[in-house]
C-alpha cells in the first residue's frame, strides 16, 4: 500500500529539519571547522545520519577526539535544538549549507559556513550583489563615495552588501536605504549582538526596510579580533563583485579584497589622493588590475552579462535612480546658499571659523549660518564633529 501524499510530506519535512539539525549540531561541536564539516557531510547519505554514527565512525570522518565525543553524547544534537529555540525567539531563520534558501554562490569558495544565522529577509541571500568594503576611518570623500555609489546601484536592484562596521560599511547600507531598497549586513558576532553598539539604529533601519543580517556564528557570540578576518570571505563569497573605496596599507580590507580575487570576483575601486594614507589600498589595486571606479555606470557596464539582464529585467527600482552625481552648485539655490556651497568641498572638511573668515567680504556671518542650515536640510552639506562642514556628493 502506497503512502498517501501528506505522509510523504511529513516525512520530507521530518528530513529537512533532522537535517538542518545535524548541520547547526556541527556548527556547534568544539574543534571543527566549515571545511572539516563539509567533508564529513559528502561522505554521508543524508545529514541527519550524523547522530547515529558509533564514537569509531565519527574519528573515521577524521574528527578530533573531543569533537568525536561531543557528537556521539548527544551534546551535539542537544546544542543544536536548544540554539534552533533560540533563533526562532527571535524570529531568525538557520539557513543550512543543504537548505535551498542557502547562496549557490557561497557554495563555490573553498570553506562556505556550513550555517547562516539570519534575521529578516533570508531570501535576499540568493540576490544578485556587491560587497562595498573599506576603512572604519574614512574622510568626508571616501564616506560621500561610499554612500553615493550604493545608493545608485541599490536603486538599480543591486543588492549592496557590507559589515555595518564603523566608516565605510555603515555609508554603504545608508546608502541603500537612502536609495529604499534592502541591504544585507554580514555581521563578526552572534546576529543578536550589535557592533558596534552606535549602529543598533542602523540595524533596525536595515531590518525596517526589508533587509537582513546575517552571521555564521551562534548567538550570543560577541566580537573578537579573529571573527572579522573571517566574515570577510562570506562578503565576497555571496557577492558577484567587491567594490573597496578607502583602506590603508595594512588594512583588513586587504583581506576581503584577496578573499575576491581567490573566488574569482569582479574587483572593483574608487582611486583616492595619493598623498592620503586611505587610498594606499584602492589605488594599489587599481594598478594591479581592479576596475577603476567613479560612477555606479563603471560597475554596471562590467557586471556579468546574466546579472545585468537579470537586474534590468526586473523592472524599475522602488525608488526612481538619481542621475550621477554632480559637484557643481544646483543653479535653483538661493543666492547665499550656492556662495556657501561652493566654499566646500567634498574631499575636505571645513571649520566653521574658516568658513566664515573666507566669506567676510561676501556674506554676513547670519547668511552663513542661515544658508549653513538650508544646505543642511536639502542635504547638501553634513555637519561633522568640531563644526566641521562638508558637501556631500549626489
Amino acid at each position: 500500500m502506497s503512502a498517501q501524499p501528506g505522509a510523504m510530506g511529513a516525512v520530507g519535512a521530518v528530513q529537512v529539519e533532522e537535517g538542518r539539525l545535524a548541520w547547526l549540531g556541527l556548527a556547534m561541536t568544539p574543534g571543527l571547522g566549515p571545511k572539516r564539516i563539509l567533508e564529513a557531510m559528502k561522505a554521508l547519505e543524508t545529514p541527519g545520519q550524523i547522530f547515529a554514527l558509533s564514537l569509531t565512525e565519527l574519528e573515521g570522518l577524521r574528527f578530533p577526539a573531543q569533537a568525536a565525543q561531543f557528537v556521539f553524547e548527544g551534546r551535539a544534537r542537544r546544542a543544536a535544538e536548544e540554539e534552533l529555540a533560540r533563533a526562532q525567539e527571535m524570529g531568525a531563520t538557520v539557513v543550512s549549507y543543504s537548505c535551498a534558501a542557502y547562496p549557490e554562490r557561497l557554495k563555490e569558495i573553498y570553506d562556505p559556513p556550513p550555517v547562516l544565522w539570519v534575521r529578516g529577509e533570508a531570501g535576499l541571500l540568493k540576490r544578485p550583489s556587491i560587497a562595498v568594503v573599506g576603512t572604519r576611518h574614512p574622510s568626508p570623500y571616501g564616506a560621500g563615495m561610499a554612500e553615493m555609489l550604493a545608493r545608485d546601484l541599490a536603486a538599480r536592484r543591486l543588492l549592496i552588501v557590507s559589515g555595518m562596521a564603523r566608516g565605510i560599511d555603515s555609508c554603504a547600507h545608508k546608502g541603500a536605504l537612502a536609495a529604499r531598497m534592502p541591504t544585507l549586513a554580514v555581521w563578526g558576532t552572534g546576529i543578536d549582538v550589535v557592533y558596534p553598539k552606535e549602529n543598533r539604529k542602523l540595524a533596525e533601519e536595515i531590518l525596517a526596510t526589508g533587509g537582513s543580517i546575517v552571521s555564521e556564528l551562534p548567538m550570543g557570540t560577541f566580537p573578537a579580533p579573529q571573527n572579522f578576518p573571517r566574515r570577510n570571505r562570506i562578503l565576497s563569497g555571496v557577492s558577484v563583485a567587491v567594490l573597496v573605496v578607502e583602506a590603508s596599507e595594512n588594512s583588513g580590507t586587504r583581506v576581503t579584497a584577496r578573499c575576491a580575487e581567490e573566488q574569482n570576483r569582479d574587483l572593483f575601486a574608487v582611486p583616492g589622493n595619493v598623498t592620503s594614507r586611505g587610498s594606499w589600498t584602492p589605488n594599489t589595486l587599481i594598478k594591479q588590475g581592479a576596475k577603476l571606479t567613479a560612477t555606479w555606470e563603471d560597475i554596471w557596464e562590467d557586471l556579468p552579462s546574466q546579472v545585468r539582464l537579470a537586474l534590468e529585467e526586473a523592472g524599475p527600482s522602488a525608488s526612481k535612480p538619481e542621475a550621477a552625481a554632480s559637484l557643481l552648485p544646483d543653479p535653483v539655490l538661493r543666492p547665499e546658499e550656492a556662495i556657501v556651497l561652493e566654499a566646500l568641498h567634498c574631499d575636505q572638511s571645513v571649520q566653521i571659523d574658516e568658513l566664515l573668515e573666507a566669506l567676510e567680504t561676501q556674506l554676513t556671518s547670519s547668511e552663513v549660518f542661515t544658508a549653513l542650515f538650508e544646505l543642511e536640510m536639502a542635504g547638501r552639506v553634513r555637519q561633522l564633529p568640531g563644526k566641521n562642514y562638508v558637501r556631500t556628493m549626489g
